[in-house]
């Protein structure tokens, strides 16, 4: 498998694993909430006392389900978020870098500099002058 392809694995494992994580979170804070709310419900409001214990399960079951889908996706968005932040940042420094040569930064110069900056760290094991650390290792803290 290429690197790219082995990226694109990682990446989406990685996601995977957030988006499992805050479903698990999200599911279990959210029927926290739930059972509270109907527990408050049950000794407050006398109609909802008489409803039959399918109905408030039902309601905690939601409020469970809502948790969910809402702490997976806010994973989820936040490591897209953390993604397009890096590729911004490499991409802004690609730039940077091909302006002082006096190049344009097409999506081709752009692909050729990544592959420059990789060859000079495997080459000499030290950062060209003017990258940042975090950002030629393609990783941030």
């Amino acid at each position: 498998m290429s690197v790219a392809g082995d990226k694109r694995r990682r990446d989406a494992e990685e996601a995977l694993w957030l988006q499992t994580k805050g479903g698990l979170l999200g599911g279990l804070r959210w029927t926290g909430y739930g059972l509270f709310a109907v527990t408050i419900a049950n000794f407050t409001i006398p109609v909802f006392r008489r409803q039959t214990l399918a109905i408030k399960g039902f309601l905690v079951t939601c409020s469970t389900i809502f948790g969910l889908v809402v702490g997976a996706e806010t994973y989820l968005q936040g490591y897209e978020q953390k993604q397009r932040a890096e590729e911004n940042e490499l991409r802004r420094q690609a730039r940077y870098e091909l302006a002082k040569r006096g190049m344009i930064a097409t999506e081709t110069n752009i692909a050729k500099w990544r592959e420059e900056q990789k060859q000079a760290l495997v080459d000499g094991g030290k950062i060209p002058e003017g990258i940042i650390p975090t950002v030629a290792a393609g990783k941030t803290s």
